[in-house]
């Protein structure tokens, strides 16, 4: 039997003699030993791969979640800058708009001055502004002074009032006042006082022109003056 034939003899005959043959099955195990790796030994390797693989998936897992913290802290910067941005923007607006109703009213003082603009007009812009900023109802209020005590003869005597939290405050709303009309505000003040038996905790005038001599005369009575219903103190 030449070399080929006993190779092909023993390529067919060597499943059954492995399987039926424990001696020899042995024998060609420790035979080959050198050439594989043993089962123990497959299977130290086995799970070392298996642990190499778990720590990359959780070091690729900690780096992705850092990259995320990352990036999240960079979206909440960026947000919060916006909202920074958006809200300077909305006070500079507001500021803006301020100033020009503060204008508007001052050119509606004037219109007013020369009968360009009725003084209940204006002074129902003012009311509303206060109302607004303090959440307040100023009471327009018309009583008949038949006794003549504020302008010395019976007649209309017309003030604004703001009752709030038991607090009576007293508002004189004009276009313009001078030392005359800063004197008459206070009469009408009083008169209101006596008719109805409460002292009022503040008077108020607000009139974007106030006259210099008629500012010395509300210091001197205890009047609180504004250019602006927006300059108020708190309520």
């Amino acid at each position: 039997m030449n070399t080929e034939s006993l190779k092909e003899a023993i390529k067919r005959e060597l499943p059954e003699f492995l399987r039926t043959d424990q001696e020899f099955r042995a024998y060609i195990l420790e035979l080959t030993r050198q050439e594989y790796a043993g089962r123990t030994e497959t299977q130290d390797r086995f799970y070392d791969l298996l642990g190499e693989l778990r720590r990359d998936r959780e070091e690729r897992t900690r780096e992705w979640v850092e990259y995320k913290d990352v990036q999240n802290r960079k979206w909440d910067e960026q947000n919060r800058k916006w909202d920074e941005n958006q809200a300077g923007l909305r006070r500079i607006h507001e500021e803006i708009m301020l100033q020009a109703l503060k204008h508007d009213r001052s050119i509606g003082a004037l219109g007013s001055r020369w009968g360009l603009q009725s003084e209940k007009a204006f002074r129902d812009a003012l009311a509303g502004i206060l109302e607004k900023n303090f959440g307040v109802d100023v009471v327009n209020v018309n009583e008949y002074d038949d006794e003549g005590v504020v302008f010395g003869r019976p007649d209309q005597v017309e003030l604004d009032v703001i009752i709030q939290n038991g607090l009576l405050l007293i508002c004189e709303l004009k276009s313009s006042i001078d030392k005359a009309g800063m004197y008459i505000f206070e009469r009408k003040a009083r008169y209101y006082e006596q008719r109805h038996q409460r002292t009022a905790n503040r008077l108020i005038v607000i009139s974007p022109m106030i006259d210099a001599r008629a500012r010395k005369v509300a210091e001197r009575l205890g009047i609180e003056t504004y250019g602006d219903s927006t300059e108020v103190d708190a309520l």
